[in-house]
């Protein structure tokens, strides 16, 4: 009886041992069915904003504004309207040489006006103060400078039937005050009388009439 004790003693030993190691086994296999992958949410992607594109520099500024001036022989005034881009410009000498002459402006100030007969007008606008160009028309060909000027100057036209003629004045004011302009009688020049600056009040052949600012 004294030897069975020890065999017993580790009998119950081994039994235990194995008891514990099913029961850790059994604990594993439960925690290991139990336990579920973790699934990463798919980060959303953010699109980024658009930017907008930086505004281009102006390359020039073309303003509006009237320029009136003389040619460098003194023998014609030349004024010269510019309104969005578009030019109308008149070249007189008060007596009976005139044209009318229209175009496009470029944005850096160049222009190429042409008009009736193969009349034409280059200048180029020199920091929006004035023009400098050349004119052509019947009267030769002549160097001009025309300055930025300030109503009342700049130019003006009036047209009407007077007396059954057929009336076509165009007008320069200077920016000293003084006139020069070519009245048509059914296509026959004349220095044109004086207008009133301020009002445009011109008298023809016993009418009165208004010239008006002259824009393209």
């Amino acid at each position: 009886m004294k030897r069975s004790g020890p065999l017993v003693t580790l009998l119950a030993g081994l039994l235990l041992g194995l008891f514990l190691l099913t029961l850790n086994s059994a604990t594993g296999t439960k925690a290991s069915s139990s336990a579920r992958p973790v699934r990463e949410s798919p980060t959303a992607s953010v699109s980024p904003t658009p930017t907008k594109p930086a505004p281009s520099p102006t390359s020039a500024v073309v303003p509006d504004a009237d320029y009136s001036g003389r040619t460098d022989d003194d023998s014609a005034a030349v004024a010269v309207t510019l309104r969005d881009g578009r030019a109308i410009a008149y070249v007189c000498d008060g007596r009976a040489t005139e044209s009318w002459l229209k175009g496009d402006v470029a944005d850096d100030g160049t222009m190429r006006l042409t008009g009736k007969h193969g009349a034409t007008l280059t200048g180029t606008l020199k920091e929006g103060k004035r023009i400098r160009g050349t004119v052509e028309t019947d009267g030769g060909r002549h160097a001009f400078t025309a300055d930025r000027t300030k109503k009342p100057s700049g130019l003006y036209r009036a047209t009407a039937t007077v007396r059954e003629a057929r009336i076509d004045g165009g007008w320069i004011v200077l920016e000293d005050g003084s006139q020069v302009g070519v009245l048509n009688r059914d296509g026959k020049p004349a220095p044109a009388p004086r207008i009133d600056p301020e009002t445009g009040a011109v008298t023809v052949d016993g009418r009165e009439l208004t010239a008006r600012p002259v824009t393209p």
